[in-house]
């Protein structure tokens, strides 16, 4: 009897104890997820700050994702990683991964944030499917005062990077890749 009751309380206290590991991890996830969209919401707005006509872009595009943070470095051999919101009509429909490999001539860090556009459902489509990926000829533009004044759409999607930090010797080759997941 003694035993049972032993066993009954070490069951009891485990269970109680993975809830509450349980609940911690729920909590931490959601903050994570609360400090990525409001950094979407300030890289968004930066957006439109440097350059004025991508309000446009925002309002008028099927569907975009908001990298607010990523982070690049290499030696030789490179890579980049950030996550970000993905939009479709303005509202929130899941999150995103951004990993990047490069190899060539390369030396140092960056951080920067990065916004795709995507011109129909078909394109976003595409993205929630995985089956977006860059390969180094894919451009991305430099966000400055007027710089979406004159970029085109090409192949249903638009990319804009600004830098925020650091520096970086370049001439290297690679691509991006994103994983996709919805809420």
């Amino acid at each position: 009897m003694f035993m049972k009751s032993i066993t009954r309380i070490v069951k009891h206290t485990f269970l109680l104890a993975t809830l509450f590991i349980s609940t911690i991890a729920v909590a931490q996830t959601s903050r994570k997820d609360k400090r990525l969209a409001e950094d979407c919401v300030e890289a968004k707005a930066d957006f439109i700050t440097t350059d004025g006509l991508m309000k446009n872009l925002f309002e008028n595009a099927y569907g975009y994702v908001i990298f607010p943070n990523v982070g690049k470095g290499g030696i030789g051999i490179g890579g980049a990683a950030g996550n970000g919101i993905v939009y479709e009509g303005g509202t929130v429909i899941g999150k995103a991964k951004l990993t990047q490999v490069s190899i060539g001539f390369q030396f140092g860090g960056q951080a920067y944030r990065e916004v795709i556009f995507f011109e129909s459902k078909a394109d976003l489509d595409r993205f929630k499917e995985n089956k977006i990926e860059f390969s180094a000829q894919a451009s991305a533009v430099a966000v400055t005062a007027g710089a979406s004044a004159n970029v085109k759409y090409k192949e249903g999607v638009m990319i804009f990077t600004q830098q925020k930090g650091g520096l970086m010797y370049e001439a290297s080759i690679g691509g991006q890749k994103f994983n996709y997941s919805s809420f």
